[in-house]
C-alpha cells in the first residue's frame, strides 16, 4: 500500500499502480517507523509511556500520515508538537491520541488549543493563570505539564520556583497537573554524560519535592532520543523520542544499543545529459570547470526542494548503484552531476537517489549533515512541501 500526499493536499490511499508522481519525491517507510518505535519501546521498558515527537511535520516525514500510522498501530501513547497549529492539523485529520504542546502557548492561542484538546505546557504563574482562565471559561478541566529548566536555559520554570508553581497548578480548580518535564541539551554525546547525570539527579529530586507537596503526577519525562539511548531512566514514567524514530542517532558519537532504520529516502530522475568540453564551467558562479571532456547529468532537485546549497561541489548522488559528485552550485530547482568521461551507464529517466540506497551504495541523512556542517534533524526538516511524500 502507498499513501500519497503533498502538504496541504488531502491524502489518498490505494495500491500503487504506476501512476505519475513528482520526479523528485520522498518515500516514507512506515515499516521502518514501526521498527524504530518498537526499539524505543524496548529501551523504555513496559512500564513507561512513549510520547512520539511529531513536531516540525514529523521531522519532515509528514505529521498527519506518521501520526495516523502510530495511532492505528498503537505504537505510542501520546504525540508531541511544538505549535498549536501542528496540534490543530492533527486533530483536523482525525487523530485522537493525546497531543502535548512542548512549549507554552501565547494567550491568544489558548482558545484554539483547548478547542482541539491539546495538552498545555506551563512555565510560570502567568501561563498557569492564563490556562486556568481559558479552562474556566469552558467549564472543563484541562491537563497541563509543568516545564522545569534544569540546564537547557531556553524555556521553563527555575528549579527554585517549581514547587510553588506546582502548588499553583494544583490550586487552580480547572487544571490537572498531569506531567512534569525537563529537557536535556547534551544527552547525545559522551562528553555530556556528567552534565546530563547531574541534570537528571536534580530533576528527580525536584519531582520528589513536588510530589511530596501536591501528590502523585502521572507523567514524569526528560528523555529525548539521547536520553533514551544512553542514560538512566529511573524516576521517569514517560519518554519522548524524536530523531531516533526516523532512523538516526542524534549525534554521530551517540551509542545506539538498538537497531534503527532510516524512514525517508529521496529519489529523482536524470532529466538531461550533456557533454561539456574541457575547460568549460558548469552552473551559477562558474565554480566548477571540466578538466577534460566530461558528461554532465542534470537532476530536477535543488534547494527549492530542500537539497541544501551547501552540497555545491561537495555532495554526491547515486545513479544505478554508482556514486557521482555534484558539479557546480546547487540551483533552486536543479543540480548537476559529474559523470566523468563516459555516460554509457546513465540515461535520461534513470532513477537518482539523493537520500537512500542504490545497489551497494548508501547516502544517509547523517552523511548529508556532515557535508552541510549540521545534524540529521535539519536535513529531513528542510525537505519542502513540493517534494511529494509516498507512504509505503
Amino acid at each position: 500500500m502507498l499513501e500519497r500526499s503533498s502538504f496541504g493536499v488531502a491524502s489518498c490511499r490505494g495500491v500503487h499502480n504506476g501512476s505519475m508522481h513528482n520526479p523528485t519525491h520522498a518515500v516514507i517507510s512506515l515499516e521502518a517507523l514501526s521498527a524504530n518505535l518498537r526499539s524505543a519501546r524496548q529501551l523504555a521498558g513496559p512500564d513507561r509511556a512513549v510520547m512520539a515527537a511529531v513536531k516540525a511535520n514529523a521531522y519532515g516525514h509528514g505529521a498527519v500520515q506518521v501520526s495516523r500510522h502510530i495511532e492505528e498501530n498503537r505504537l505510542a501513547d501520546a504525540l508531541g508538537v511544538a505549535t498549536v497549529d501542528e496540534g490543530v492539523e492533527l486533530r483536523s485529520a482525525g487523530i485522537r491520541l493525546p497531543i502535548v504542546k512542548l512549549s507554552h502557548a501565547f494567550a491568544d492561542e489558548l482558545d484554539a488549543a483547548l478547542n482541539h484538546d491539546i495538552t498545555l505546557s506551563v512555565v510560570d504563574e502567568m501561563t498557569i493563570a492564563q490556562a486556568e482562565a481559558a479552562a474556566a471559561a469552558r467549564r472543563r478541566t484541562v491537563a497541563v505539564h509543568l516545564k522545569i529548566d534544569t540546564g537547557m536555559r531556553r524555556i521553563g520554570a527555575e528549579p527554585g520556583s517549581a514547587v510553588q508553581l506546582a502548588k499553583a497548578a494544583l490550586a487552580a480548580p480547572h487544571l490537572l497537573l498531569e506531567g512534569i518535564f525537563t529537557h536535556l541539551p547534551i544527552s547525545d554525546v559522551p562528553a555530556g554524560a556528567d552534565f546530563t547525570a547531574h541534570q537528571l539527579r536534580a530533576f528527580r529530586e525536584l519531582v520528589g519535592e513536588i510530589t511530596a507537596t501536591v501528590g502523585g503526577v502521572q507523567f514524569i519525562h526528560a528523555s529525548n532520543s539521547g536520553g533514551l539511548l544512553g542514560h538512566d531512566l529511573s524516576g521517569m514514567t514517560m519518554v519522548r523520542p524524536g530523531i531516533m524514530l526516523y532512523g538516526y542517532a542524534p549525534d554521530p558519537a551517540t551509542r545506539v544499543p538498538v537497531p534503527l532504520e532510516p524512514v525517508m529516502s529521496i529519489r529523482s530522475r536524470v532529466s538531461f545529459l550533456k557533454e561539456v568540453p574541457a575547460g568549460e564551467t558548469v552552473g551559477y558562479g562558474r565554480t566548477w570547470s571540466s578538466p577534460e571532456p566530461t558528461w554532465i547529468a542534470t537532476v530536477p532537485v535543488g534547494y527549492g526542494d530542500g537539497y541544501s546549497r551547501l552540497n555545491s561541489n561537495r555532495g554526491r548522488m547515486l545513479v544505478n548503484g554508482a556514486s557521482y559528485p555534484v558539479a557546480g552550485r546547487v540551483c533552486m530547482d536543479q543540480t548537476m552531476l559529474n559523470l566523468g568521461t563516459t555516460a554509457t551507464d546513465v540515461a535520461v529517466g534513470d532513477e537518482v537517489v539523493v537520500l537512500g540506497t542504490s545497489g551497494s551504495q548508501q547516502i544517509g541523512a547523517d552523511e548529508l549533515a556532515a557535508v552541510m556542517g549540521t545534524i540529521p534533524y535539519e536535513v529531513t526538516c528542510l525537505i519542502t512541501p513540493r517534494v511529494q511524500r509516498l507512504y509505503r
